[in-house]
């Protein structure tokens, strides 16, 4: 089982990781199409905020299937 500690340096990491996974593939994506004309720093501000939304979204996600798999075991 994790300690307090381990949990939480790996809930940080996960969430980096998965915040840069995103941001990746939301620049991949043109969205230049739905920005208009001389508001690119606001469409990238934006842009930076739906990164962080999902990427800590997922990461959740996944930080809950490792806690669920953890506190299986005190079922049996």
């Amino acid at each position: 089982m994790f300690s307090i500690g381990q949990m939480a340096l790996i809930s940080m990491f996960s969430h980096l990781i998965f915040i840069y996974i995103t941001w990746r593939l939301l620049l991949s994506m043109n969205y230049e199409v739905i920005i208009k004309k001389g508001h690119t720093t606001e469409g990238r501000i934006f842009l930076l905020f739906i990164t962080i939304v999902i990427g800590t979204g997922v990461s959740r996600f996944f930080l809950e299937i490792l806690r669920w798999s953890n506190d299986i075991l005190f079922l049996f």
